[in-house]
């Protein structure tokens, strides 16, 4: 299906797409560290299987979802590397030791459910393909990417979000994702088509979940929350409520947005980058005060 083209950046780099209003609507910045396609020849020659395999790892095409937000007044960046390349959603410490030759002695690497599952900083494999790259990488690669893409996107991220509460007095941080279909979660039920997750109310609060789940719901949508995606690795980074620092994670199924084989934009792409707006605009007009209710730890 047709799409329009994308709108063009205020910044350029090789970690991201910024878009930066010069007067942004509201608090609320989006971020989509998984929709990354600049596949550069050498990641490509280091690869053990297809292009397409490690497009798997993708959240495919999520970044249209957000470019309409662009026109409505809203920060969006985008990542630019795939997250082949590095993954933006890890902790910089969470390598995988069995990967990587030559790491520091002194290096305090983080283990993971995701890295023991081989989805770490820089993935290592997926169901179907045991190994993705033909031989270990080098630490001082492992470096460089997190000093040119990891590093540059996270430390902008952050700007935006200190602009934005300069500006409003708070900053609202909608991290963007794409999921496979969910099973129902019991006979009868539905499965949700959202996932709304803040680690389980440490990055953000219930009354901020409960209203972008209220949204979902009036435009026909099931959203749970943090369940089975609480979130990682960004929102935890950036979500900080008592510094006014709110953070969410959004998973939506691709059904809602991609086509049948859930590789090319579909029909559902408009109706849902309306849903993710409607929740951006009620998010920002909710004005976080002193009576929020957090959720229990």
């Amino acid at each position: 299906m047709a799409h329009s083209a994308p709108p063009v950046p205020t910044e350029s780099t090789p970690a991201y797409d910024l878009y930066e209003p010069e007067m942004p609507s509201g608090p609320v910045i989006i971020s989509v560290p998984h929709a990354g396609r600049d596949y550069d020849s050498p990641l490509l020659a280091q690869a053990r299987v297809s292009r397409e395999i490690l497009q798997r790892l993708e959240d495919r095409w999520a970044d249209l979802i957000a470019y309409p937000l662009v026109d409505r007044g809203w920060p969006v960046l985008v990542a630019r590397a795939p997250r082949a390349m590095i993954d933006l959603n890890r902790h910089e410490r969470e390598v995988d030791p069995g990967m990587v030759t030559g790491i520091p002695r002194d290096w305090p690497l983080q283990s993971s459910a995701k890295l023991r599952g081989g989805l770490g900083l820089v993935p290592r494999r997926l169901p179907g393909a045991h190994e993705l790259w033909q031989r270990p990488i080098a630490w001082t690669e492992v470096e460089r990417r997190i000093a040119q893409i990891h590093r540059p996107y996270h430390a902008t991220l952050a700007r935006l979000m200190r602009t934005a509460r300069e500006t409003h007095g708070h900053a609202i941080l909608i991290d963007l994702h794409s999921m496979p279909p969910l099973p129902p979660p019991a006979a009868g039920q539905k499965a949700p088509d959202l996932v709304l997750g803040d680690r389980f109310g440490r990055s953000a609060s219930a009354r901020l979940m409960t209203l972008a789940a209220d949204v979902a719901a009036g435009h026909g949508l099931i959203a749970a929350q943090n369940h089975p995606y609480a979130g990682d690795h960004m929102i935890e980074r950036h979500g900080r409520p008592a510094q006014g620092l709110y953070a969410i994670q959004l998973e939506c199924d691709r059904r809602l947005y991609l086509d049948e084989t859930l590789d090319r934009p579909g029909p559902g792409l408009a109706d849902l980058s309306r849903v993710v707006a409607a929740m951006v605009e009620a998010l920002a007009q909710e004005l976080p005060r002193s009576g929020y209710a957090m959720a229990a730890e």
